[in-house]
C-alpha cells in the first residue's frame, strides 16, 4: 500500500509498504481524509521535539472500516468514522487519575509513533468514533476542533461570558465555534486581515488587527473597561500569553493552547493582584470528540469552510511545502486517500 513518510526534515516521500494485519480487538481501516496539523509540519521542518524520523505523520483523519469483529459497540464494516489518536500507558500517575489526555508518557499518532497518512491502518476498536453521518472532510476536522473544545472545557464558560482570542489560526478559529455555540461574546486578535474576515464569518463578536489598530483600546471598548471573562492564548507567543494577562478581568481565567517555544517574562504579582486563574491544555478526551461530532450534525456551525485545499497522496511534499511557508491565508489541508465506497 502507499503512505507518505517525513524521511527526514524537509523531505517527503511517497513510500510502498505492507498493508497491516489487524490483531484481535483491532479494526482494519481505510483512510479517507487526513489533516494536516502544525505538529506535521513541525516534523516536517524539524521543529517538532517529539519526533524520530523516518515518520509518518498524521492523527487527524477519517477512515471507513474495512475489516472488524463483532463488537459491543455496533460498528461494522462500511461505517464511515474518525478516532481518538492519543495513545496512553494506562500506568502512569495521571491516567491512573483518568487523565489519559495528559499521560507521562503520551504517543500521538504521526508524532511518537507512525500515524494515518497511508492507504490502511489497524486501530484498537475502542479508539473508534461513531461519524453520525458527517461527511468524511468533515470528521477529518474533528480532532483539531476537539483541542480547542478541550481547551474550553478547563474553566467554565458561562453565556454571556466575554472571552479574547489571540489567534485567529485553524485552533483559534475552532475555539471562536465552540465558545460562540456555548452563548459568549467573544473578541478575535490577529495579524492578519484575511483570518479576521474568517473570524468575522463565524460570528466573532469582534475583530482586532493587532498591526494596525490599538489593541488596549479595542478590548476597552469591549468590555467597558472590566477586561474578559475568559481569554484564549492560541498562538504560543511570549506577546500574546502578556496580552491575555493584561487583559484578564480580576478574577478571569486564562487558558492556554500554544505551544511556545521561547520563554515569557513577566512580574506574578500581577497575577496575585487579579486573583487569575491560569489553565494549560493538552490532547482531548474521546467525549469532546463525540460531543462535536453531535455538534457538527446538528448543522449548527459549518467547519468545512476552513479547508484551504484537498491534496492528493503524490501531491504530499506540495501541500507541507505550502504550509511551511504559509503567509497566514491558509487554514486546513487535506490530503485524499481514498472517497467512501
Amino acid at each position: 500500500m502507499k503512505a507518505i513518510e517525513i524521511t527526514k526534515p524537509f523531505e517527503v516521500k511517497v513510500i510502498e509498504k505492507e498493508k497491516p494485519v489487524r490483531s484481535h480487538g483491532e479494526a482494519l481501516l481505510k483512510v479517507l481524509y487526513c489533516g494536516i496539523c502544525g505538529a506535521d509540519v513541525a516534523s516536517f521542518t524539524g521543529n517538532q521535539p517529539f519526533t524520530t524520523y523516518p515518520r509518518i505523520p498524521g492523527h487527524e483523519f477519517s477512515a471507513q472500516i474495512a475489516e472488524i469483529d463483532e463488537n459491543k459497540q455496533g460498528f461494522k464494516a462500511g461505517d464511515v468514522i474518525t478516532c481518538n489518536p492519543y495513545f496512553n500507558c494506562g500506568e502512569c500517575y495521571a491516567c491512573k487519575r483518568g487523565l489519559v489526555n495528559a499521560c507521562h508518557d503520551n504517543q500521538t499518532m504521526g508524532v511518537q509513533r507512525d500515524g494515518s497518512f497511508q492507504e490502511y491502518i489497524t486501530m484498537p476498536v475502542e479508539r473508534l468514533i461513531n461519524g453520525k453521518g458527517l461527511s468524511a472532510k468533515e470528521l477529518a476536522l474533528i480532532e483539531p476542533f476537539s483541542i480547542s473544545t478541550h481547551a474550553l472545557s478547563r474553566a467554565e464558560i458561562k453565556r454571556n461570558d466575554r472571552l479574547l482570542i489571540m489567534g485567529a489560526g485553524p485552533i483559534g478559529l475552532f475555539a471562536l465555534l465552540r465558545a460562540k455555540s456555548l452563548g459568549a461574546k467573544v473578541a478575535v486578535a490577529d495579524l492578519l486581515e484575511s483570518r479576521l474576515r474568517l473570524a468575522q464569518s463565524y460570528g466573532a463578536d469582534m475583530i482586532i488587527n493587532s498591526k494596525t489598530e490599538n489593541f488596549a483600546v479595542k478590548c476597552k471598548d469591549f468590555t467597558n473597561g472590566d477586561g474578559f471573562d475568559v481569554c484564549v492564548e492560541a498562538c504560543g507567543a511570549p506577546e500574546t500569553v502578556l496580552a491575555c494577562i493584561d487583559e484578564a478581568a480580576h478574577g478571569a481565567n486564562i487558558i492556554l493552547i500554544g505551544n511556545g517555544k521561547r520563554e515569557t517574562s513577566f512580574v506574578h504579582s500581577v497575577i496575585l493582584k487579579k486573583e487569575l486563574n491560569i489553565f494549560g491544555s493538552r490532547n482531548a478526551y474521546t467525549k469532546d470528540f463525540e460531543a462535536l461530532i453531535d455538534l457538527v450534525a446538528s448543522k449548527q456551525v459549518d467547519i468545512l469552510d476552513m479547508v484551504s485545499g484537498v491534496y492528493t497522496a503524490d501531491e504530499a511534499e506540495k501541500a507541507f511545502n505550502a504550509l511551511a511557508h504559509n503567509d497566514g491565508s491558509l487554514n486546513k489541508l487535506l490530503i485524499k486517500f481514498a472517497d467512501t465506497e
